[in-house]
């Protein structure tokens, strides 16, 4: 779901503007988007209502991470009994004008996955903002 959908709290708008950041500290040419998604009936069955979704997007292709713009996806897990939320996993992707060209899950075994991959230095970048975005919603 859009970021800017799930900002209902401060807590919660304070960690979606950290993640913002941390990507931009890595990543100074990106720009943020907090509604990646259109807002029509189509789009909205596929958003995961459990998820914190972010765009960035660069001003032009970035042959090192073979994308011009990537979608992450925080996802989270409601604990029935106690109305918890905390974050299971998180998956980032990179598009170009052909659609998606990579993914990354943290669910799994954290290996790229798709036809054009980022460079091992770019990929070693995106892992570790992936550990940082999971250790920020899970405090």
């Amino acid at each position: 779901m859009n970021a800017a959908e799930q900002a209902t709290s401060l807590e919660t708008t304070s960690k979606i503007a950290a993640a913002a950041n941390l990507f931009k500290a890595e990543f100074p040419d990106a720009r943020s988007d907090l509604k990646p998604w259109v807002n029509d009936s189509d789009t909205r069955e596929l958003v995961d209502p459990e998820s914190i979704d972010i765009g960035f997007h660069f001003p032009g292709f970035s042959r090192l991470l073979q994308s011009r713009s990537l979608l992450l996806q925080i996802r989270f897990y409601q604990e029935t009994q106690t109305g918890e939320r905390r974050a299971i996993g998180a998956e980032i992707a990179g598009f170009d004008h052909r659609g998606k060209q990579w993914w990354l899950s943290t669910v799994d075994n954290w290996a790229f996955e798709g036809s054009n991959y980022p460079t091992p230095e770019m990929g070693e970048k995106l892992k570790a903002f992936l550990r940082n975005v999971l250790a920020l919603f899970s405090s």
